[in-house]
């Protein structure tokens, strides 16, 4: 006899090679996928509640000890329980009192969390002044570099004329076009956006005018879409966009003293205003981007990859950029060119948590490694 450990991901996998029968697999499959959620501030009669339905069913809720004496009105608790778990406690939540029923329709948006094919955002930044020097490329060289990035792999192309490393002051849009323009039309003229998506990284209506009119496909925005007139225009476009969290009002102000009471409950409660507001607006092709490096710590920058998953809820494209970042030189010193790496690792680690649109520097180096770290998911049971 032999015993092998299983990893629960793959248990699916396993049961079709077993031959299992079909309708069994797909119940057994819920029992194998294991949801964790720390709850915060429920009221203490809710979390009694919950308790006890969890209980009744198989899962756990764990509170504080003294829970039951009622000396605090509210509650923190850890909610421990499998799909099949999950299903059944959202319908009994769906008819209690004391905020269950808001609980519920909480615990359902991680029901349906459709999956994303992975894409690699290449970078160009047509600008002096980016914080890592291998990526500027001007004129005829960025033309060079577009098309050594789509062999290397690339799915996207992001271009951007303004660097938005911390400390950095707005550009002009006047200054922004003339950097921008010339690629622009190189690449409208050389029709390249058949061969690659192309995606503007801008915070100026103007430029991401100008580039739509190039060819371009995508606004990438670090303010959200915050102007008006930027959320104006991707509607008259119907382009697809990412909206980016960034503390702080620009980038010059972004890194001095970052603080949340709780960067995940930030960043979620941001997404939830910018998702509904661009909605009612009538856009409706969003990518999250939780703005690694914005308005950040090292320790904010680390829980929002190790949790990215939460973000899911959402239903949305999640897109990570560590790319070569300071996080990397703060948890091991190194300058930008010798980042590589670290940066492989949180951006392999933001991949397995959920994110499909990874922006990064290196697309050749990406490229190899995401093919390694896909085939070893696909490896049969």
């Amino acid at each position: 006899m032999f015993v092998q450990k299983i990893d629960p991901a793959n248990l699916t996998a396993y049961l079709t090679a077993l031959h299992s029968d079909k309708g069994g697999i797909h119940i057994m499959a819920k029992k194998g996928e294991q949801f964790f959620f720390k709850i915060y501030r429920l009221k203490t009669q809710a979390a009694l509640i919950l308790k006890q339905d969890c209980l009744s069913l198989g899962a756990e809720f764990a509170t504080p000890k003294e829970a039951i004496l009622f000396k605090e009105p509210y509650q923190d608790g850890i909610l421990i329980a499998n799909q099949k778990h999950l299903e059944l406690l959202i319908k009994k939540c769906q008819t209690q009192p004391f905020g269950l029923k808001e609980l519920a329709q909480t615990l359902k948006s991680y029901l349906k969390t459709p999956s994303q094919p992975l894409q690699l955002m290449g970078i160009i930044n047509a600008n002096e002044d980016s914080f890592y020097d291998k990526s500027r490329f001007l004129g005829e060289n960025a033309l060079w570099r577009i098309e050594e990035m789509i062999k290397e792999g690339a799915h996207i192309i992001d271009i951007g004329a303004a660097s938005t490393r911390p400390g950095s002051d707005w550009v002009s849009e006047e200054e922004e076009l003339k950097r921008i323009r010339p690629i622009a039309k190189a690449i409208q003229e050389s029709r390249l956006f058949e061969r690659v998506k192309f995606s503007i990284d801008t915070y100026n209506p103007s430029v991401a005018e100008l580039c739509l009119d190039c060819g371009f496909s995508l606004i990438n925005d670090i303010t959200a879409l915050k102007n008006p007139r930027m959320v104006s225009l991707a509607k008259e476009r119907q382009c697809e966009v990412v909206i980016m969290h960034m503390q702080g009002e620009s980038p010059r102000l972004m890194q001095q003293n970052p603080h949340y009471e709780n960067v995940i409950e930030a960043v979620d409660r941001f997404f939830v205003e910018r998702i509904e507001t661009l909605h009612e607006s009538g856009v409706s092709q969003i990518t999250l981007d939780v703005g690694i490096g914005f308005g950040k710590s090292v320790e904010h920058n680390l829980k929002l990859i190790r949790h990215l998953s939460h973000f899911k809820r959402f239903g949305l494209p999640l897109l990570v950029g560590a790319s070569r970042k300071s996080l990397i030189h703060a948890l091991s010193p190194s300058m930008t060119e010798e980042r590589l790496p670290g940066t492989l690792i949180l951006h392999a680690e933001a991949y397995k948590a959920g994110a499909s649109l990874i922006r990064c520097h290196d697309v050749k180096e990406h490229a190899q490694a995401f093919k390694i770290l896909q085939a070893l998911e696909s490896t049969e049971a």
